[in-house]
């Protein structure tokens, strides 16, 4: 057995004889949730406001940073509404703008008059504004729209339909991609996505709801096949024309980080191969669309994956680029010829945002993981020097909000004791004045005893995991357990914040009488690019080692049952869960997997290929992940949660599953929820939940 490291201890409250309230399924789900405020900053100032209700309304109270002192900023009676303060867009501190239903207002807040400034288009499927310039650019079946500053509609692509889409996010949204319209800087000149799709298979996805059902079929890019082609458009107001850059071949190649240069007068582009190994910074010639130069190349033996624009500095002459290079996400300082200037950040943690900079101090706000891998804090950083320094003192995870100069943040805050506090700090960390303090919401409540647990891989790598004991535990019974798993990219489980369980779900089934384990494995995010490929091109291999050492320590517990283990997930929860009850059997005695990936080869090209190649190349790889045809392993109960109108995870995964059981005589609890895509949102999500938990009941209690 590897040595335990017992990391912390954390209770909910104290439990004191007032706290005996049992959740409900309804509230572990929808939640009770710890109370907040919202406040904005205003530009260029030192002054934040925040909403606030009156005798005659509400209003927007403003607060000076420094002092502290108050005032009026706005009254309700200033808006045509007459009893309400709409949510302000500010474009400087003399222009706002604010959405009235479907109608867009300009705002002055000196002399509190509203101007009309356009009505908003109907079936809108994506939108950009540019408040600097006045316009507003806009996606209607697939094709681009502008409203220019003179409130004239122009439409700037005519092909768009089914397969060809313009404005809109490209690559299913991987590489950072959240948006498909690109404003220059003055808003000159529009950048816009352009991605063809006639050449992807069509995939059907069946509209229950009607009788007889409709089909409508969507674009699928199996790893492996036919993949889409992307361009990038940029279209000229002036002269009313489109160009394309010339991007070049091969078509299936990835186009990320799309960022303007300052100057207006060319864009960089990301350049990625569909092996995702090789990328390449490319400069384009904005009114020609001419390749200008490669700036420089990153490669792997793995994976390259660009998830952010450059970041210009205000000088306009350099810029920063992330980069897992040398195996951590860090920042990297470059001129306009590409040259490396510096490396600004360096260590085995990570970057997760840059928030701004400190006017006139050649310093960037950034959060990190610098002070541990479950917490997120704020630093100033010299770009010239690295020289770093921690601006935050609370342990938890932060969430900040910079004003316009960087010198106050702020800071809205929880960790496992902390349901949520929200302070104002000064960057020089001169000034700490905490606005609000949230209740503990669950003060009445029953809650369980919350250990934070770290184990070693077999590599000697930390995992860090949670173990909830059961409320009015008894060391002398022996409980059932959950064990809930996610461990694929790009997702965290365990983190420094309030509840200290993570879920109240959680909480709500140690309530029940389970003990509940959570474990981020190799795989997992937040912890360097190593610890994440670790699993590439055997998806569910090392996943499941790692999960197995947390098996190993509930069992080495006098008070599990280590017959009555269950485990549950989703998505690629889904899949680990549904690999253990195949792959090994005889180690839990239920299991719920909900949207499983069953077939890797079924699973979309970005992702897909990015971790596990594909299937050509992989033949191995796939075979072994595949779960289709292990169904005649199972021994214990298996039930399986899909959505019927599933486009990330297709239905056809569980329905090819359920044939193979089938054929194999093995007996499958299966479950859909129609209507519904990839998870299961809102009210009815208190039915999946209750579903998942009666399954637990019937099979893992006495």
């Amino acid at each position: 057995m590897n040595k335990i490291l017992i990391v912390s201890v954390s209770l909910l409250g104290v439990m004191a004889f007032s706290q005996t309230k049992q959740l409900t399924m309804q509230d572990a789900v929808l939640g009770i949730r710890a109370e907040s405020k919202t406040y904005q900053w205003l530009p260029d100032s030192d002054k934040f406001y925040e909403k606030v209700k009156t005798s005659y309304g509400n209003a927007l109270l403003a607060y000076d940073a420094a002092t502290m002192k108050t005032d009026t900023l706005l009254r309700s009676t200033d808006f045509a509404a007459g009893n309400n303060v709409p949510h302000l867009v500010w474009v400087n501190s003399e222009k706002a703008y604010y959405q009235d239903n479907k109608e867009l207002f300009w705002f002055s807040p000196k002399d509190k008059k509203s101007v009309k400034w356009l009505r908003l288009p109907e079936n809108l499927e994506a939108i950009e504004h540019d408040p600097k310039s006045g316009q507003l650019a806009y996606v209607v079946d697939n094709n681009l729209y502008l409203i220019d500053s003179k409130g004239k509609t122009k439409q700037l692509t005519t092909d768009g339909k089914y397969g060809i889409l313009n404005g809109k996010a490209v690559h299913r949204e991987e590489f950072g991609i959240y948006k498909g319209i690109f404003f220059s800087p003055k808003g000159s000149l529009i950048a816009f996505y352009r991605m063809d799709e006639t050449m992807v298979e069509d995939y059907p996805v069946v509209d229950w709801s009607t009788t007889p059902a409709v089909n409508k079929n969507i674009k699928y890019p199996f790893a492996g096949r036919t993949s889409h082609e992307v361009t990038l458009g940029v279209y000229n107001p002036k002269t009313e024309t489109s160009i394309f850059l010339e991007t070049g071949n091969p078509q299936n190649q990835y186009l990320t980080s799309v960022t303007w240069n300052p100057d207006e007068k060319s864009i960089y582009v990301g350049i990625l191969n569909r092996d995702q190994n090789h990328l390449k910074l490319n400069q384009y010639d904005a009114q020609s669309g001419k390749f200008i130069k490669t700036l420089f190349e990153e490669k792997h033996d793995k994976y390259v994956e660009p998830q952010n624009e450059l970041y210009f500095l205000p000088n306009g002459k350099e810029f920063v680029w992330w980069s897992q290079r040398d195996g951590f996400m860090h920042l990297y300082r470059y001129d306009l010829n590409g040259k490396l200037i510096n490396q600004i950040t360096k260590g085995n943690w990570l970057v997760n945002e840059i928030l701004g900079e400190k006017k006139g101090k050649k310093q960037l706000l950034i959060t990190s993981t610098k002070d541990g891998a479950m917490e997120k804090h704020l630093y100033l950083v010299n770009w010239e020097n690295g020289k770093m320094e921690r601006i935050d003192s609370d342990p938890g995870y932060h969430f900040f909000t910079p004003n316009s100069a960087g010198t106050y943040v702020l800071d809205n805050w929880s960790n496992e004791t902390t349901p949520r506090k929200i302070d104002v700090l000064s960057t020089d960390k001169k000034t700490k004045k905490n606005l609000f303090t949230a209740a503990n919401p669950l003060a009445e409540y029953q809650m369980p005893k919350v250990e934070n647990v770290t184990l070693k891989a077999d590599d000697g790598t930390d995992l860090y995991g949670k173990l909830i004991y059961p409320t009015d535990f008894d060391a002398s019974k022996k409980y059932p357990v959950i064990v809930y798993l996610y461990n694929g990219p790009h997702a965290q489980m365990n983190l420094n914040r309030f509840p200290a369980s993570g879920n109240l779900w959680y909480d709500y089934m140690a309530q029940n009488g389970y003990v509940v384990w959570v474990m981020d494995g190799r795989g997992s995010s937040n912890r360097g690019l190593e610890f994440e490929q670790a699993i590439f091109r055997n998806l569910g291999e090392v996943e499941m080692a790692d999960q197995m050492k947390g098996v190993e320590f509930l069992k080495s517990k006098s008070f599990v049952d280590g017959d009555r283990m269950g485990i549950h997930g989703w998505s690629y929860g889904g899949f680990m869960t549904t690999s253990f009850m195949l792959r090994q059997p005889d180690v839990f005695k239920a299991g719920v997997a909900g949207g499983p990936v069953l077939d890797w080869s079924m699973y979309e090209v970005m992702y897909g290929e990015r971790y596990m190649d594909t299937p050509e190349t992989n033949p191995e790889g796939y075979a072994n992940s595949l779960l289709m045809d292990k169904t005649q392993n199972l021994k214990g109960k298996l039930l399986l949660i899909h959505g019927t109108d599933d486009p990330v995870v297709v239905w056809q995964h569980s329905v090819n599953f359920l044939r193979n059981a089938v054929s194999n005589g093995v007996q499958v609890d299966y479950f859909v929820y129609p209507g519904y895509e990839h998870n299961v949102r809102g009210k009815d999500r208190v039915h999946l939940m209750q579903k998942i938990t009666d399954y637990f009941d019937l099979w893992l209690k006495e």
